[in-house]
């Protein structure tokens, strides 16, 4: 044998999956996002449904409650003030009612013009008041008017809403509450696989940021879900974040979330700007 004879000749192809890889990572997140908006709209059709049944229900028990109180020769009756804890009850679940009418949006709404600014700043005197002090409230809020069309109540009900679920997983070791308010431009082809939804065009986007320990993978997907909650019973009811994303949708715009294990959670929420041309004479109103 000569040493020709010892020489070895590989060949081989190679191939670059890196395109492919990308392209299956995007499919396989549309399918996800894809079935997240076919289960809330299911969801949101259900309880839209049950809520109208049970308001009218809650408006029999009140309506006959509030007679009885007004009727005279019970002025004394001992049951007196059972009936008005009966009141306070239905009060309580006609708001619960209008949270699931807002989720599944079939609730009114009034949109009008209105600076985003404003909604932030005024919220954030609430957030400080009511916020432990062993929370730290930062703010970037941009200088510059950002005009949405909008109902005002309810996004500043959304920026409570975030606040309240940052500062509660806060809540024992403290920690940062952060609050932005920027204006983005989307472009075409810019527009990440989550937000495909969405038009391109200029967007309010307001972030908040928490150092708490983050979310949990297997229930980051389930925490816009109605009545999904992590907290004990009496805490809270798990709809602060379905009635977020609802009213976030309803205004035309995405909300969003990311989170790691330890580090904390960015919810992210991106609201269409109207022109400005839009907003002439523009009260600056507060909430």
């Amino acid at each position: 044998m000569t040493k020709a004879d010892d020489d070895v000749n590989i060949e081989g192809l190679s191939v670059d999956l890196t395109d492919q890889k990308k392209a299956l990572e995007e499919k396989e997140h549309l399918e996800s996002q894809l079935r997240q908006a076919q289960k809330m709209e299911a969801i949101g059709t259900l309880a839209g449904g049950i809520a109208h049944d049970f308001n009218n229900i809650l408006a029999a028990i009140s309506g006959y409650s509030e007679l009885w109180l007004t009727d005279e020769t019970c002025a004394e009756n001992e049951a007196r003030d059972y009936f008005k804890q009966i009141l306070v009850g239905t009060d309580r679940a006609k708001d619960l009612v209008k949270q699931i009418l807002t989720f599944s949006r079939q609730d009114e709404q009034e949109l009008r013009p209105a600076r985003i600014n404003i909604i932030i700043k005024e919220a954030l005197k609430l957030i400080r008041a009511s916020i432990p002090k062993t929370i730290d409230i930062r703010s970037d809020i941009a200088a510059a008017p950002i005009t949405i069309q909008a109902d005002v109540i309810q996004i500043h009900q959304v920026l409570m809403n975030l606040c309240a679920n940052a500062a509660y997983v806060m809540r024992e070791k403290g920690g940062t509450l952060e609050i932005n308010l920027y204006v983005k431009e989307l472009e075409s082809d810019a527009i990440p696989v989550q937000h495909k939804e969405i038009e391109p065009g200029q967007y309010a986007e307001m972030t908040v940021r928490d150092t708490g320990p983050g979310i949990d993978p297997e229930i980051i997907e389930r925490i816009f879900d109605p009545f999904f909650t992590t907290k004990p019973k009496d805490e809270g009811s798990g709809l602060g974040l379905a009635v977020a994303h609802g009213i976030v949708r309803n205004h035309g715009g995405t909300i969003t979330v990311f989170s790691e294990t330890g580090k904390g959670t960015i919810f992210k929420v991106l609201l269409p700007v109207i022109p400005k041309d839009s907003d002439e004479g523009l009260k600056e109103e507060a909430v």
